[in-house]
């Protein structure tokens, strides 16, 4: 057999394992974000009041994958958290043979991975996404919960990949106001060592120290 030959017929031989190898190789994911726009969050019992929100498309390549608000908070090179907002049909039954009146609403927390390009809703336990005003530290989040009844109010810090909470400790009554964000201002986090300081609208300030998947009180808080 010729060398000429012998070339020719080993060709595809080679090629097999190239294109095996191509087949095995993950599809490359783009995750990105449109242009933020303005819309208004309608507050009140008769939604007689508006704010305005700014909400931007989260795209998978290319493609609408769902709406978010606020700031991205990047957890690992690999994923990241972001709040989901989202269009509410708020046409009565007798409605809705007109056309669709639709009003956003805010939503609670997405966790997306670059490299898969899953887009995963968060369980929270407790949190309200009219009332929680969350706030991110690595792979934590801690926010004031309100229980299903609406009568109490709650520090909560979860942590990614767990279903119970780290930290769960009632606050007190829960006010339920007319306005979002309204029951807590924003927990604030400290590291070494990692505390937390969740400071009540209609109450007072507690502090508490974060240990790995356990929780005790902060010096200098109620709950020493």
């Amino acid at each position: 057999m010729s060398k000429q030959l012998c070339s020719v017929l080993l060709i595809p031989l080679l090629l097999v394992p190239i294109a095996a190898a191509a087949a095995s190789a993950p599809k490359a994911h783009v995750i990105s974000f449109g242009k933020s726009m303005q819309v208004k969050l309608f507050l009140g019992p008769e939604e007689e009041r508006t704010v305005p929100m700014k909400v931007r498309a989260l795209m998978v390549d290319a493609k609408l994958k769902e709406f978010v608000t606020g700031d991205v908070h990047e957890v690992t090179d690999r994923l990241f958290v972001v709040r989901r907002a989202y269009r509410l049909n708020n046409n009565l039954p007798a409605d809705e043979a007109k056309a669709v009146n639709w009003v956003w609403e805010r939503g609670g927390w997405l966790m997306v991975d670059r490299l898969t390009a899953r887009v995963s809703q968060l369980a929270l336990h407790e949190f309200d996404p009219f009332y929680s005003h969350a706030s991110w530290f690595r792979d934590y989040v801690a926010y004031c919960g309100v229980s299903d009844s609406g009568e109490k109010l709650s520090a909560v810090v979860m942590q990614l990949g767990r279903k119970k909470p780290v930290l769960r400790k009632e606050l007190g009554k829960a006010n339920q106001g007319e306005e979002p964000d309204s029951e807590c201002e924003a927990p604030v986090w400290e590291k070494k060592p990692t505390r937390v300081t969740f400071v009540p609208k209609h109450g007072e300030k507690q502090g508490f120290s974060i240990f790995g998947h356990a929780w005790d009180a902060a010096p200098g808080s109620d709950e020493e």
